[in-house]
């Protein structure tokens, strides 16, 4: 039965997610800026990005086991009021010496709430959405993640500039406490499931169930997920990384810079949502590999612009640039593979084949976050070799992933006949 795409409670969600989001994104520009000011070091640096990622990865099987068996509504709320008092407790707590260890712990802290948070509002779009409306449905939710990534650096930015830390982080924490307050409006639909037998039974027969249906029923998608690790291992890992590094470090241009930069970046991925709902009916998963590889050979500029020692403000432009064609590119595939997932996936399964999705498409991204921090500090004066070799690789992947592609076009296809 056809559904308005934008119902009340879908609404609420868009609506809670751009504040809670707005708030995470100024939090989480804010802290790594301000350790590497600090300190100067790429190498902490990317270690703390990459220690904060690991609890994403290990708690994530457990938050899709969670946001199948526990109103998502309810998860939301909690996990933002849970946010707002961390945020609060941290701003009193930032003045006290040991900052690098307080910003990591906070980052720790961000990590496991956003590894319960994303799978309850992945797993509730399906639900609050008829099936001709999901791609549009995920295209908008990204939208909102890019947007609210869009002004959360510019405005983090401007207050860590002008201020400090301090009003980033109460401005931070106002926003996880309304959204939490306006989540408490939203329906979505629950049935509660089965679960005698005990937590461990349960716990159990969730992942049995969950990982028969990855590797027995849909085997495909964990060959895709070994080609998206490989991606995220040299490439997303080196932008995620190398931008504050070619940026802060490399061209020493100031912090308003920066953040634009990252408001620039989210731009991006915001244009790939728009682009993505765009062709959402001429889309199709067989072209997914083309989109991996120009994702790759969109940062080639990157790298030729830091081989040629072209002016400060010309490399700054090159590498904004091609960081938003890198995030366009990088959305309009993370939608197009999500919506296929939950299409593809049970409802009582949805959540913990996501989470599960999330956190092995993410186990190589801490790896390659710590590697080209140390990277990009032993070869401070040749970082362009680091591109054109991460590059070149992501390409061979991408590549030999047309494939992989093919068969999940088939699948889909054959499915709606």
């Amino acid at each position: 039965m056809y559904q308005k795409l934008m119902n009340r409670d879908f609404s609420l969600v868009v609506i809670g997610q751009i504040i809670s989001l707005f708030g995470n994104a100024i939090l989480r520009f804010a802290l790594p800026l301000y350790l590497l000011d600090r300190t100067g070091s790429t190498a902490l640096f990317g270690t703390v990005l990459a220690i904060s990622m690991i609890p994403m990865i290990l708690f994530s099987p457990i938050a899709g086991m969670v946001a199948d068996r526990v109103n998502r509504r309810n998860i939301m709320v909690a996990l933002d009021f849970i946010t707002a008092l961390l945020v609060v407790a941290f701003g009193f707590l930032s003045g006290a010496g040991n900052a690098s260890v307080l910003i990591a712990v906070m980052l720790v802290c961000l990590s496991v709430i956003q590894a319960f948070y994303q799978p309850a509002v992945q797993a509730s779009i399906p639900v609050l959405s008829c099936e001709e409306n999901l791609l549009k449905s995920n295209a908008i939710i990204n939208q909102v993640q890019a947007l609210s990534s869009l002004l959360g650096p510019i405005l983090g930015g401007l207050l860590y500039t002008v201020w400090g830390l301090t009003p980033v982080v109460w401005a931070s924490a106002a926003s996880f406490f309304v959204s939490a307050v306006m989540e408490i409006f939203i329906h979505i639909p629950f049935q509660k499931l089965d679960s005698s037998g005990g937590v461990l039974a349960t716990v159990k027969n969730d992942l049995k169930e969950s990982l028969h249906f990855m590797t027995r029923e849909r085997p495909i998608i964990l060959k895709v997920l070994v080609f998206v690790s490989l991606f995220n291992l040299f490439l997303s890992a080196m932008v995620t990384v190398g931008v504050p590094s070619f940026i802060k470090v490399s061209l020493q241009l100031p912090d308003s810079l920066y953040s634009l930069t990252q408001g620039l970046l989210a731009g991006g991925a915001l244009a790939g949502g728009i682009l993505t709902g765009a062709l959402a009916s001429r889309l199709s998963l067989r072209q997914m590999h083309l989109v991996l590889l120009a994702a790759a050979l969109v940062l080639l500029p990157m790298g030729f612009s830091l081989l040629m020692g072209a002016p400060a403000m010309v490399s700054y432009v090159i590498i904004t640039a091609c960081g938003f064609l890198f995030m366009a590119m990088g959305t309009l595939f993370s939608v197009m593979m999500l919506s296929f997932l939950q299409k593809e996936t049970p409802n009582h399964l949805i959540g913990k084949v996501i989470a599960y999705v999330l956190a092995l498409a993410m186990c190589s991204q801490p790896v390659g976050q710590a590697m080209y921090g140390f990277l990009f500090e032993a070869l401070s004066e040749s970082t362009y070799v680091i591109i054109f070799a991460g590059v070149l690789i992501a390409s061979v992947t991408a590549l030999v992933s047309k494939k992989t592609f093919g068969s999940l076009s088939q699948l889909e296809t054959a499915e709606a006949n």
